[in-house]
């Protein structure tokens, strides 16, 4: 068995190709780096936030580094918002705009180096190696 489907639907094939087809569409297997975005409305006007998704989804789909990205509508911080946080480093961005977004998108996504100057927060997950299922 493995962590990548935590889900099984051993009566349905039509469910598991449907959830196969999104992990796919999402970019889950390839991707190198996850960009979850906090897009309000708590934390910042909502338009604001939807109009910093709707750049990242166009905007992402040119980067050289595979990359997934998902939105949320709270990460519970509900000010200084649109937020970002890029993994598997675990840094969180804060008061994102596009002009933000478009640095960390070459500096860091593509660059690897972390624009430091709008570092919030840092808590990367380190993924356990040993953390495999025994079939």
């Amino acid at each position: 068995m493995r962590f990548d489907v935590v889900v099984e639907f051993a009566d349905s094939p039509v469910m598991g190709k449907s959830i196969d087809r999104g992990i796919g569409k999402a970019g889950v297997h390839g991707a190198r780096k996850h960009l979850f975005f906090c897009i309000g409305p708590d934390c910042c006007a909502s338009e604001d936030g939807q109009g910093l998704w709707e750049y990242a989804k166009k905007r992402v789909k040119g980067l050289e580094v595979p990359v997934m990205r998902t939105k949320a509508a709270c990460f519970r911080i509900c000010t200084g918002g649109p937020w970002l946080v890029v993994y598997p480093e675990g840094i969180w961005y804060g008061a994102m705009t596009r002009e933000r977004l478009e640095r960390i998108l070459i500096q860091h996504i593509e660059g690897g180096r972390p624009v430091r100057e709008w570092v919030v927060a840092e808590n990367p997950l380190a993924r356990d190696t040993r953390a495999a299922v025994e079939e």
